[in-house]
């Protein structure tokens, strides 16, 4: 492989993953950051204690997820409970 064609790939593979996490909204990217953040500390999250956290709703937290879930490339996110809000478990 010559140099240009690992420069080419290298900026292929930087494109994608940037390209992946550009295309978050803001509400996104603070939840995708809050999880990534805290997913050292603790495993399960609910929707609502995300929302306190970063001055969002509950609601908002929920319809945003999807992204972040397909996203998050770091960790992963998963729908896990919904008794008394969403629980979404989190691992590295």
């Amino acid at each position: 492989m010559s140099a240009t064609s690992t420069v080419e790939s290298i900026q292929t593979e930087e494109t994608a993953t940037v390209g992946t996490n550009a295309d978050l909204s803001d509400k996104q990217h603070r939840i995708l950051a809050y999880l990534r953040e805290h997913a050292a500390e603790q495993t399960y999250f609910k929707s609502r204690l995300i929302a306190e956290e970063l001055g969002l709703s509950a609601k908002e937290v929920g319809a945003n997820m999807s992204a972040v879930v397909d996203a998050a490339v770091d960790i992963d996110v998963e729908k896990w409970g919904y008794s008394s809000g969403t629980t979404w478990m989190v691992t590295r």
